[in-house]
């Protein structure tokens, strides 16, 4: 099978200028996906992240990117933000049993409540005949 000239070099050298790693893709780094208009105001967050993650990922890759920006990323990769991240995530599912219990915890006493209510009711009804 043989290939489109625009897919082969054809046995050609391809120069210096030419080498896609010794010089900058333009390919990637310059689209910027369409994204869907969002439907939320969460949603819009989200999306302006995105939108905000995309250009600073641009700036990296050109080497144009902030001290802040570099730093902020070095901090995410670091195992510290790892194990707070883990320590959050815990934190979080200690507050959801503890907001599960004190629920349990009153659905019980209403329980509790309704069959003293129900025994007292029971017991005048024995009184009374």
């Amino acid at each position: 099978m043989k290939l489109p000239l625009k897919f082969c070099n054809e046995g050609k050298t391809i120069p210096k200028e030419m080498n896609l790693l010794r010089t900058k893709a333009k390919v990637a780094e310059d689209f910027i996906p369409e994204r869907p208009p969002a439907m939320t105001p969460e949603g819009r967050d989200a999306m302006l992240v995105a939108y905000a993650y995309d250009l600073v990922e641009k700036r990296l890759r050109e080497g144009t990117a902030s001290s802040q920006e570099t730093t902020h990323f070095l901090k995410l990769g670091s195992q510290r933000e790892k194990l707070e991240l883990e320590r959050l995530r815990k934190e979080n599912k200690l507050l959801q049993a503890k907001t599960e219990a004190i629920a349990s915890e009153q659905e019980r006493a209403e329980m509790y409540r309704n069959a003293i209510e129900a025994m007292q009711r029971y017991r005048a009804y024995i009184t009374d005949d």
